[in-house]
């Protein structure tokens, strides 16, 4: 009765979604192994970067953060009835509560932060240059950079320029990245509120500081 349904050897597979009413609906596809645990691999994008993730995260992505309600918010497509929420159908007998918190924890411990590119603006020619926070290097070199109030173009790390370079037009700067959306000013997903990845041992910098002395581990 579900559509897109998939019988592997140790495993059940089928396609799944979450609908915002912003952005439309995310699909993914939803995997139940024969321990009860569920895993969804999203699919809203070709780069998107969630890959087995809990029924949490995959609603969380979804933009549905904070409500908890995945047995409503994640659909399923049957034959006689478009997005069938979880509960309603079979699957859900499948679902084991003590498979899915050890899931959640090993989730939880693969997780990386995802850094969009962040823009930088001249000392000295007031135009702005972005930086790709793609790897812990890429934002040390944004880091020191945002705290040289003396910084310059002639400082850009990926390769050399000037002041009389063009800046980058105001079309381009829109795109920063997010997996989600091309155009997005910041979400849950690309927006970073302060990780490990972003700080370091050896800065000197207030914020640094305070992130080493107070955060939990």
């Amino acid at each position: 009765m579900i559509l897109d349904f998939k019988r592997g050897e140790d495993y059940i597979e089928v396609l799944c979604g979450a609908s915002n009413k912003k952005y439309g609906d995310y699909v993914g596809r939803l995997k139940i192994n024969n321990e009860g645990q569920y895993f969804i691999t999203c699919e809203c994008c070709p780069k998107c970067p969630l890959v087995s993730v809990t029924l949490e995260a995959f609603e969380k992505h979804a933009l549905r953060e904070g409500s908890g309600r995945w047995k409503r918010n994640i659909w399923v497509h049957c034959v006689d009835e478009d997005k069938v929420p979880l509960w309603k159908t079979p699957l859900i007998k499948y679902y084991t509560h003590q498979a899915n918190v050890a899931n959640r924890k090993d989730s939880a411990m693969r997780k990386q932060n995802f850094h969009r590119d962040e823009f930088l603006r001249c000392t000295r020619c007031g135009k702005e240059r972005r930086f790709h926070l793609k790897s812990r290097p890429d934002i040390k070199n944004y880091h020191d950079a945002l705290n040289n109030k003396c910084w310059t173009c002639s400082l850009w790390p990926y390769q050399k320029i000037t002041c009389d370079d063009d800046e980058e037009r105001s079309s381009l700067k829109a795109s920063r990245g997010c997996s989600r959306s091309s155009t997005c000013q910041g979400c849950s997903t690309c927006y970073c509120e302060g990780c490990i990845k972003c700080h370091f041992e050896d800065c000197n910098c207030q914020e640094c500081r305070d992130f080493m002395l107070y955060a939990k581990p």
